[in-house]
């Protein structure tokens, strides 16, 4: 579909979803972001769903300012994902030892390595910017300095909620892993530190929502808030691909008569900001829960952890601002998934894959989420599909 334009008080909303299958707290948060004056356009992607302050799965473009809720609190969240040499007649029958091998190597959860991850003895890990990843450390907010070590056993690590690690089959029966994750603990305190201080600045007094609270150019306070984000984005990329390495470690050791080999990886931010320029105008903009479209761009786009996924290339639609959806997109709360469903549907709506089938991911049950094949249908001019995947294996923290 191409998208329906809604008016909104600074800028038009742009839509990708039908708006009356918007929940009213979601269209709510997208008009106030539409009042914001340094709004220079407002593009909501299908996978469209409620969020703190800005809502998820929009992508808001802005003229010397950022709203750091518009990023959300796991700064540099995203996806990875390779495809391998192996195939389905490779997989042994019972997949449980696999699952359990991956767990070994990939803290999931709270859980954290007992030291840093040697990068240097990761398979096939480019290094370069490691180094200078930590050096810079010290450079970021006070409040959050003595995580440091923290930080570091947490690098390599999944962590829980929506976070998950999968063996895939593409429809040709090709293998491929992929992972999905953020910049842990470390991006979570510093999106809620600079939320707050956005919060006290005069200029945000006036705000619909408080949530919504901006840094402007040209400040100390911006400066600080692209300083610590940059940097966490680039330690969410390396979270991911320091558990790529250590997955494909497993599936090397698991398979090693198969002298498995590996295409490039597929990697993509879903919450973060770039800087790009549109109708001749340097803007910052803010994808929250979608992903980066331009022409030619590969990305990923996941469903629930018993549906599927796409492995996509980006159409270059710059009324999107070249973005898209990040996924299936929420379509009740956890807690309302909770209420809802129990251990027995999710056994059901899991059928065939290897998984947690407990009370604990009762709330990441596919019902909960909207279905990945209408989301994909509603954003036809932005991505096409490469590649669509079903996973066999899911790790959930």
């Amino acid at each position: 579909m191409s998208y329906v334009e809604v008016p909104g008080a600074k800028v038009p909303i742009r839509m990708w979803t039908d708006p009356s299958m918007i929940d009213d707290g979601a269209m709510r948060q997208l008009h106030n972001t539409a009042t914001l004056p340094w709004i220079k356009g407002l593009a909501v992607m299908p996978d469209v769903h409620y969020g703190k302050g800005a809502t998820v799965g929009s992508v808001i473009a802005m003229q010397g300012a950022v709203c750091p809720a518009a990023v959300g609190v796991d700064i540099g969240c995203g996806m990875s994902a390779v495809k391998t040499s192996l195939t389905a007649n490779d997989l042994p029958g019972d997949l449980s030892r696999l699952r359990s091998k991956i767990e070994q190597a990939i803290p999931v959860g709270r859980g954290m390595h007992r030291d840093m991850v040697d990068p240097t003895r990761l398979y096939q890990f480019g290094t370069k910017g490691w180094d200078d990843l930590w050096s810079r450390f010290d450079g970021i907010a006070d409040s959050v300095k003595f995580r440091h070590e923290r930080a570091e056993k947490q690098m390599g690590t999944l962590g829980s909620g929506n976070h998950f690690v999968e063996f895939c089959l593409d429809e040709d029966g090709s293998v491929w892993l992929m992972l999905h994750s953020g910049s842990r603990n470390i991006g979570k305190e510093l999106a809620e530190y600079h939320i707050g201080e956005a919060q006290k600045l005069p200029h945000n007094q006036g705000l619909v929502d408080r949530d919504l609270a901006v840094f402007v150019a040209d400040t100390p306070q911006m400066g600080a808030y692209r300083n610590d984000l940059f940097w966490a984005q680039e330690y969410a990329k390396y979270n991911r691909a320091v558990m790529m390495a250590l997955f494909q470690e497993v599936v090397r050791r698991e398979f090693r008569k198969a002298k498995v080999s590996f295409d490039p990886v597929i990697s993509c931010h879903h919450n973060y900001v770039a800087e790009e320029r549109y109708e001749g105008m340097d803007l910052l903009v803010t994808r929250k829960g979608a992903i980066r479209a331009g022409s030619g761009d590969f990305g990923i786009i996941p469903g629930s952890m018993g549906t599927g996924s796409y492995i996509v290339k980006g159409l270059g639609n710059d009324a999107s601002f070249n973005s898209a959806s990040h996924g299936a997109g929420r379509k009740m709360s956890r807690s309302a998934a909770k209420r809802r469903f129990s251990t027995r549907d999710l056994e059901e709506q899991t059928r065939g894959v290897e998984c947690r089938k407990d009370s604990g991911v009762v709330d990441e049950i596919p019902g909960a989420y909207k279905p990945i094949e209408k989301v994909m249908e509603q954003q036809r001019d932005l991505v096409e599909v490469v590649a669509k995947l079903k996973q066999v294996i899911c790790v959930k923290g």
